[in-house]
């Protein structure tokens, strides 16, 4: 998952409760709606956080069992659709979770709304927001730029949506509109989120500097130990590995599962760094450690790299069929994982002709984006054809601007 569609599933898990439902019931049976409500899996016990868990196994019974008892109860679909989404990040059961998600979601958008209440269209906001951030975690970044758009034309004061906006923007390639919505979004509610999408565009526009500064501000408006605020410090602590400080970068990782103990994410990360300090047992423990606790197809990546520096290709081979087995599992779900094919067969297969394929594919969707046209340019460098290498290239470097 890229950074920019982990930030589109941030929800205040709960803030639906407060909404009115004025939806009229269609006579739908409790058995129906309980065919239709996705089970909860269980957590990894590593992942249970303490009381967190225990939270979250109660809203979604209270959500599930008023849509068993009112099948039209809109507020408890987008409840559940909030539960999904979080354990999709948090578990990284995304094939799962995500079309659960949207399952529920078009539960509550398949019915009529009325154009003269404003109950019903703060629901259908709620609805096309909860959309939209599906279909970002999905990497179906135009779909969800246009459900943003039509969640904004029923309410253009919401800072959430704006997020949407700018993220679905950037994956599209249009940098300058995607730091216009991050001005927006910050205007009206600067909080972790919008702090999290300036730090993004200033990487982007090659600012480094700024780009801490501004992830600094999204982790100090986190809770302490909450899934989000350990989020906003992993991006710090790849912020500190790209400038090359990697003590600050392990400190970052590590202070992580102080608050929040074992959290995958920052034992995969502090495994990465000793694999790029070539301490490959450490890397290799660590790495194992949190395919353990979750199934992120990055961690897989990292293994690889392991055994294929390390000249174990047995191993090798058999962690890049997982890779590749859990990126299709990804895309029956509805994944777009042409990019992520792209990159694993280029980096870990090298082989820039089935690469290539992939990234076509994803080029078509999405040409200005500058990290597609970076790969593109990586394979035909691969290919030995660099003059077609080069119009990629210059392609991939986005321009400086002051906003952002």
């Amino acid at each position: 998952m890229t950074k920019l569609t982990c930030f589109a599933t941030i929800w205040t898990l709960g803030i639906l409760l407060l909404l009115s439902c004025n939806q009229q019931p269609t006579g739908k049976s409790t058995a129906e709606a309980n065919s239709e409500v996705a089970t909860l899996l269980d957590r990894h016990p590593a992942l249970r956080n303490g009381v967190e868990w225990d939270k979250v196994q109660n809203a979604y019974g209270t959500a599930r069992a008023a849509v068993q008892q009112n099948p039209d109860d809109a507020k408890s679909w987008l409840l559940l659709a909030e539960v999904f989404m979080q354990e999709a990040r948090v578990t990284g059961e995304h094939p799962y979770y995500y079309p659960a998600a949207l399952k529920a979601v078009e539960k509550v958008l398949e019915k009529p709304f009325s154009e003269g209440n404003p109950k019903d269209q703060d629901l259908k906001f709620q609805a096309l927001s909860l959309k939209a951030g599906v279909e970002m975690s999905l990497h179906q970044f135009d779909k969800a730029f246009q459900t943003a758009q039509e969640a904004v034309a029923i309410n253009p004061y919401n800072a959430a949506i704006y997020g949407v906006l700018t993220d679905a923007c950037v994956e599209l390639g249009h940098y300058d509109e995607a730091v216009d919505f991050a001005d927006k979004m910050v205007g009206i509610r600067p909080d972790l989120r919008s702090y999290s999408r300036v730090s993004y565009l200033r990487e982007i526009y090659g600012d480094l500097p700024g780009a801490i500064e501004a992830m600094k501000l999204a982790v100090s408006a986190g809770y302490p130990g909450s899934e989000q605020a350990a989020w906003a410090k992993l991006n710090l602590g790849h912020l500190y590995e790209k400038t090359g400080d990697f003590d600050k970068a392990r400190e970052t990782f590590e202070s992580i599962l102080n608050e929040r103990p074992d959290y995958p994410f920052a034992i995969a990360a502090l495994g990465n760094l000793a694999l790029q300090q070539n301490d490959y047992q450490t890397a290799e423990k660590l790495l194992n450690r949190a395919i353990e606790i979750a199934p992120e197809v990055g961690f897989y990546e990292n293994l690889a790299r392991l055994y294929k520096q390390t000249g174990r290709m047995e191993e090798f081979d058999k962690t890049f069929e997982t890779i590749i087995a859990m990126m299709n599992e990804d895309a029956e779900a509805g994944h777009v994982m042409d990019l992520e094919m792209a990159k694993v067969y280029l980096e870990l297969k090298e082989d820039p002709k089935l690469a290539l394929q992939y990234a076509r594919k994803e080029y078509e969707l999405r040409p200005q984006n500058k990290d597609v046209n970076a790969v593109m340019a990586q394979i035909f460098q691969k290919a030995g054809q660099p003059e077609e290498a080069a119009k990629y290239a210059a392609a991939a470097v986005v321009s400086n601007r002051s906003k952002g």
